[in-house]
């Protein structure tokens, strides 16, 4: 029943994936989230380590599209500086928004990751749209909105019936 959750990768944070070997795989394109995936929920700009990873991830050929459920202001305010287009009030896990996510980086969905830090909202879509999907752990939980909670809520029953029928294990990270 929750199988379309399940990531393809999960990981501490965005420091943590081998850019190497996404590469390797044929992924030339990130749709990424911002919100507790990149920074902090209320931290407005990128963090200097933020923008070194983000350096080598252009480096590398990657390109980079930021996809937010938040408003243009926020989303916005942060993208600018760093030259990364987004896209805001994205409405993930609706298709359209992996679909601009997609437009904008000119790639196949197959040469794509999401990453993200949410289920319900970066996997769940990702999967969807046949996207490689990489889960973060949210990076400050504690400003989180209520609808985010609520997901919370949802995914820890997901992660209990995955866990169950052997398909999520804790301690593992891939």
């Amino acid at each position: 029943m929750f199988k379309r959750l399940l990531p393809h990768m999960r990981v501490d944070t965005v420091y943590d994936i081998q850019l190497d070997e996404l590469h390797k795989k044929g992924i030339r394109g990130i749709i990424t989230d911002l919100d507790n995936t990149l920074v902090g929920a209320r931290v407005p700009l990128a963090t200097p380590e933020l923008v070194k990873w983000l350096d080598d991830v252009r480096e590398r050929g990657f390109k980079v599209v930021i996809v937010s459920n938040n408003n243009v202001t926020r989303v916005s305010k942060f993208a600018m500086p760093l030259n990364i287009p987004f896209i805001h009030a994205a409405r993930k896990p609706a298709n359209t928004s992996f679909r601009k996510g997609l437009k904008v980086l000119e790639l196949k969905a197959e040469e794509t990751v999401v990453i993200g830090d949410q289920m319900l909202t970066d996997v769940l879509g990702g999967n969807r749209m046949g996207l490689y999907t990489i889960l973060v752990a949210p990076i400050a939980p504690a400003d989180e909105g209520i609808m985010t909670r609520v997901n919370r809520r949802i995914e820890r029953i997901a992660i209990s019936s995955l866990g169950k029928n052997g398909l999520w294990n804790e301690g593992e990270k891939k």
